[in-house]
């Protein structure tokens, strides 16, 4: 492959990511795995913007009880023509059953295999932590990553990953020879030779003796991400024109979650984009610097006496939003998403008639159709178009099939604000009666009701 078709591939790449991001944002796991998973096939060594992700996503779906692979899922993904396939197949299943360790150990046997380095480590050494603190630790999963290990020239881990093969299976004699083959091996990689045959003192200062001291089994984060910011620069120092590491060195340092970083992160962006007009840096950066107004947001709102710094930032943080979707709206003008949510801003900052041509544009996005009508209606109520805003929500009412969940009760809610505003105070009691019904503690519904109930 050529040098413009790969730079070609890797960008394709991040547009899979970002969608697989904000898909992921609406809860709509199973697709966001795929787009994943479509991103991986193009950059499969991406582990910031790829596999990192992508792991959290599997243990978010994971924990609001996200269903594992049926059968035919299974089945169909325990194979694979070469070993990328292979790898991304395993994985799929490892996102929808992320405790399962013969998914993860299929993935880091093709990982390695195909050369895989930054995602063999990673692997790795999650497959360690979940090996060791497994009731039923396996020789077979120890093997796997003491053959990992040696692949990318980490020794001392994959001694200590064969120590452990050894001690559930002391009569092998195979075993014994890796072990001193091992360390003969780490003895030439460090120029380092230890007399009394002990490997530990050859290797103090090794990440194999992390390893054997994480009893909690948690992998070092920071440590991980100084290394990933420090190859990250070196692969933009290496080639700095490539969009790959302008985006991966900007979202390491926006992960720190330090102003500092973020800022630096920003600041690459934008010059990036100032010198490229291509829209994608600038609108990272936006992306970046809401993250951080919001993290510094919820600071204040922690300190005590910070109400008017708290007020300060929070009309900073809204005009920020404002500006960054009118840009990216402006900039993509199919994108429905964008448009809803520059409406969605413009709403809040009462400019009623710009929201609402965009939210009915929005609404041609199923995914959004009926919370765009909702805005619509709120729009048309804000601005004394009360029968209106009557009619729009009693559409959307009758177009949405849940009728118990937050985005039914908002919907019924202004409903009866509208039959409250017009008089029609027995229609506006019954609706309110009804939510109370489902939430008593919805909004002020139960206040309403007490209050329509004394004064008919």
């Amino acid at each position: 492959m050529d040098q413009g078709s790969a730079e070609q591939d890797l960008e394709k790449a991040q547009t899979f990511f970002a969608r697989a991001k904000e898909i992921a944002q609406r809860n709509n796991f199973d697709y966001a795995i795929s787009m994943y998973i479509e991103g991986l096939h193009l950059d499969p060594d991406n582990l910031i913007q790829g596999h990192l992700p992508l792991r959290e996503l599997a243990l978010l779906r994971q924990s609001r009880k996200g269903k594992k692979p049926t059968m035919v899922e299974r089945v169909k993904y325990l194979r694979g023509k070469d070993t990328l396939e292979q790898m991304l197949n395993a994985e799929y299943l490892l996102a929808k059953d992320p405790d399962h360790l013969p998914y993860l150990q299929a993935m880091l046997k093709a990982a390695y295999t195909s050369g895989y380095t930054k995602t063999t480590q990673w692997l790795a050494d999650l497959l360690f932590v979940a090996t060791n603190g497994s009731e039923h630790s396996s020789v077979h999963a120890y093997v796997l990553l003491k053959d990992a290990y040696e692949s990318i020239g980490q020794y001392e881990k994959a001694i200590v990953a064969c120590m452990r093969a050894s001690e559930l299976k002391p009569s092998d004699h195979e075993l014994s020879d890796e072990y001193k083959r091992l360390s003969a091996e780490l003895t030439v990689s460090k120029g380092k030779y230890d007399q009394q045959g002990d490997f530990r003192k050859a290797i103090k200062d090794s990440e194999a003796q992390k390893i054997l001291q994480a009893s909690d089994g948690v992998v070092k984060s920071d440590d991980f991400r100084e290394t990933q910011i420090k190859d990250a620069r070196a692969q933009l120092a290496k080639n700095p024109g490539l969009s790959q590491n302008i985006f991966n060195i900007s979202n390491i340092l926006a992960q720190t979650e330090t102003d500092e970083a973020e800022n630096e992160a920003i600041e690459l962006l934008e010059n990036t984009y100032s010198s490229s007009r291509d829209f994608s840096f600038k609108q990272r950066a936006g992306e970046i610097r809401i993250n951080q107004l919001k993290r510094n947001l919820r600071k204040a709102r922690r300190t005590a006496g910070a109400g008017q710094k708290v007020t300060e930032m929070l009309e900073k943080l809204n005009q920020t939003q404002l500006e960054h979707w009118r840009e990216v709206a402006e900039n993509y003008p199919t994108d429905l998403h964008a448009k809803y949510e520059y409406a969605d801003r413009l709403l809040a900052d009462k400019e009623y008639e710009k929201a609402i041509p965009l939210f009915q544009e929005a609404q041609r996005d199923p995914r959004r159709r009926i919370k765009a009508m909702g805005k619509i209606g709120v729009c048309f109520f804000l601005k004394g178009w009360t029968t209106d805003a009557m009619e729009i929500f009693q559409q959307a009412i009758d177009s949405y099939e849940i009728k118990d969940d937050a985005v039914a009760k908002d919907l019924h809610y202004n409903l009866g604000l509208c039959y409250e505003k017009l008089g029609n105070n027995d229609e506006a009691l019954e609706i309110y009666r009804k939510i109370a019904q489902i939430d008593f503690d919805y909004r002020d519904v139960s206040k309403r009701v007490d209050r329509l109930r004394k004064s008919g």
